[in-house]
């Protein structure tokens, strides 16, 4: 086949075949990623060791017959060589890098998954980046080592789970789907009671979250068999959650946030809190601030919400998958003071999240004790009996914007808190609730969250969180100067929330995240978050929009005007809709059951 070989061409890729084929030497190289790979060195053998392994046709002629089907002429050419290696995987499919979380100064790059020679000069750099500046130029926490924690370095684990990741390289990914491997390693107190209850689960930094509940005249199998791009078959479900956590009362499981407390014999608490945090932590007991542990450019290393239980106590609740990482930032600057003590509670409490207009009558009834806003007011955090449980950390709020309270259960009264709301909240119509509603109503709330919308590179100033920073707290903290320069300069990006109009739900591909942003015709950021919205019946997206200068395409400040008197679209697989801008959350003024088309929207100012 010497003219086939001679054509100017780099490679080919035939996910179908799950192979690639590419001009080596004269002749063709080809390879792929079968379905059943075949995991090595699982008991502790050095990979230098052994660099060719024997070859191995039974195991490669599926991907042989794939290549023979896409190139038939290739059946009279001679097979120079099978060359059969080891490569490394990593449980999610992406490489690790970074500084490691427990010996400073040793920095990772390793788990290319097959992809080191495409991702070799940006790992590089950004790399290099880190161990000379302490920070990458670019948001990489998606490759950071730290989010894994030892739970992924379970032997079994890696066997099982790299089974099933090389073979997803060349398989089609919806949005939405979960790695079926490794599951149920960490779960709350009651994952048999919501598993036979209906729960779909999804997981998180290895814990089990319930995603929403099928009931009981629903396909189970089809459901769960169920990918695509549009519309999802949970629709309904999540839509019939939403409503009971507006109009009734919902519990949502959400046992796998974060959970640190910090203690002290003296002040040392609060001292080292005010220095990492924006926000003034110096507020009387039982009150709860919401925050962010920022860097020293002001972006956010870690978003949360902190209650001080007491004033030498603090009980801080950051996202899933922020446990080591946050406890490593938190580590790294405490200083070494025996009478400052850091603690790790995630396993020790269970959350449930209450949710609805009516969470406050069914803990009225559970507690003999008044939970009006007269009684217990916003962010606010009180140790109340539950029941028979003593010492149910009971906080006002839900993550959602909708009224209700976060219960933290110490985990031997889990089951029996959960019952007891369950019994009691039957007279007010409770059920429960999955992470699918609750990103529905985060999101039509304007409500970001780190991991999704914000990192390391986004500042409280650029996503409306001003009300955040205590800039004139009466001591320095980490990130001040920086936004303090920020503030005088402007934002070059902002924090948006576009409306869509002219999507049709049940006929247009869905928004998921990562979709362009064009402002008057021309591209201006993309968006980090996406969900329909029940209330508004439509589909609402939050992004960062820029400002490039149409000369030299440079960033520039993004001011309010800006964004207002912009015409806006979001593309979605290369068609475009029109969307509405806002700054703030939005509010329907009509009945849900009126059209659409009729339905008129105006600004929520919020706090």
């Amino acid at each position: 086949m010497p003219v086939f070989c001679q054509l100017c061409w780099s490679a080919i890729v035939d996910t179908d075949g799950r192979i690639y084929i590419r001009n080596w030497q004269g002749g063709i190289l080809s390879g792929g990623f079968e379905k059943n790979p075949k995991p090595i060195f699982t008991e502790g053998k050095n990979q230098l060791e052994i660099q060719n392994l024997q070859e191995d046709w039974d195991h490669f002629e599926p991907l042989l017959s794939s290549l023979l089907r896409r190139m038939p002429q290739l059946e009279t050419l001679e097979i120079m060589k099978l060359v059969n290696c080891p490569e490394t995987f990593t449980p999610d499919m992406r490489c690790i890098m970074g500084e490691s979380p427990s010996v400073q100064g040793y920095f990772v790059l390793a788990g290319m998954n097959s992809a080191g020679l495409s991702f070799g000069g940006g790992a590089g750099k950004y790399l290099a980046e880190w161990m000379m500046h302490g920070y990458p130029s670019e948001n990489v926490w998606e490759l950071d080592l730290k989010r894994f924690g030892a739970l992924q370095s379970s032997r079994t684990f890696l066997r099982h789970r790299v089974m099933e990741v090389m073979p997803l390289l060349y398989d089609l990914k919806v949005p939405r789907w979960d790695f079926q491997t490794g599951r149920q390693l960490r779960t709350s107190p009651l994952y048999d009671r919501l598993d036979a209850q209906g729960a779909r689960w999804m997981e998180k930094h290895g814990f089990e979250r319930p995603k929403y509940f099928v009931p009981p005249d629903k396909d189970l199998l089809a459901l769960e068999q169920s990918k695509t791009f549009y519309k999802p078959d949970w629709f309904d479900i999540v839509e019939s959650e939403v409503k009971c956590c507006k109009e009734a009362v919902c519990v949502i499981d959400m046992s796998s946030f974060t959970k640190f407390e910090i203690t002290s014999t003296g002040d040392q608490a609060l001292e080292i809190l005010q220095y990492l945090f924006s926000n003034d932590l110096d507020v009387p007991v039982g009150h709860i601030v919401h925050t962010g542990m920022l860097n020293e450019g002001g972006g956010y290393e870690n978003d949360c919400s902190i209650a001080r239980l007491s004033k030498r106590s603090f009980f801080m609740i950051s996202p899933t998958d922020q446990q080591v990482h946050c406890w490593a930032w938190l580590k790294k600057h405490m200083p070494q003071d025996s009478n400052l003590l850091l603690e790790d509670v995630t396993w020790k409490y269970t959350a449930l999240n209450l949710i609805g207009p009516r969470a406050v009558d069914v803990l009225s009834e559970l507690s003999y004790a008044p939970m009006t806003p007269d009684h217990f007011p916003s962010l606010f955090c009180k140790e109340m009996s539950v029941g028979y449980a003593n010492g149910i950390r009971v906080m006002s709020m839900t993550h959602t914007g909708e009224p209700g309270f976060m219960l933290y259960i110490p985990i031997e009264y889990a089951l029996h808190v959960y019952n007891e709301v369950m019994s009691v909240g039957q007279k007010y119509g409770i059920r429960n609730a999955g992470y699918y509603a609750l990103r529905s109503l985060r999101i039509e709330k304007f409500f970001a969250f780190w991991g999704q919308d914000l990192n390391t590179l986004t500042t409280p100033l650029e996503c409306g969180r001003e009300s955040w920073v205590k800039l004139e707290k009466g001591m320095d903290f980490i990130g001040r100067d920086a936004l303090l320069q920020q503030k005088q300069n402007g934002v070059y990006k902002r924090f948006t929330m576009f409306i869509l109009d002219d999507h049709d739900t049940d006929l247009d591909l869905w928004p998921w995240w990562g979709e362009p942003i064009y402002r008057n015709g021309q591209y201006v950021g993309k968006t980090t978050s996406s969900a329909y919205s029940y209330t508004l019946e439509r589909h609402v997206c939050l992004g960062f929009v820029h400002n490039f200068s149409e000369d030299t395409g440079e960033e520039q400040v993004v001011t309010t005007d800006f964004i207002n008197r912009g015409e806006y679209e979001i593309d979605i697989a290369g068609h475009r809709f029109q969307a509405k801008a806002k700054l703030y959350p939005v509010a329907s003024l009509v009945t849900h059951k009126r059209r659409k088309d009729d339905v008129e929207l105006s600004d929520l100012h919020g706090k």
